[in-house]
């Protein structure tokens, strides 16, 4: 199953994806500056193909992505202010 939203975010818009793999969501939250990953894809990948790049964990909806804070990121999101611990709303601000 595949879930597809666009969030409007000021002006800009971010694309939410969800699609379900064996037992759990797949969640990503894409803008045109980077975007918000689940735990299920690799921040390290995304690091070397110079990404800006934020993992989330914890989460199982587009819903728990908009509320969850930042576990960690590439050193690319890092060079836009994103930081351990932020609000992904903050951060969907900066990404989009």
């Amino acid at each position: 199953m595949l879930k597809h939203r666009k969030i409007k975010v000021g002006k800009k818009y971010i694309e939410a994806v969800a699609m379900k793999l064996s037992s759990k969501n797949l969640i990503v939250l894409r803008g045109s500056k980077g975007y918000v990953m689940c735990g299920y894809l690799n921040l390290s990948v995304a690091e070397k193909f110079k990404d800006a790049a934020v993992k989330i964990t914890g989460v199982s909806t587009i819903s728990e992505a908009l509320k969850a804070k930042v576990n960690s990121c590439t050193s690319y999101a890092s060079k836009l202010r994103i930081y351990q611990d932020q609000f992904i709303k903050d951060v969907l601000r900066i990404i989009a």
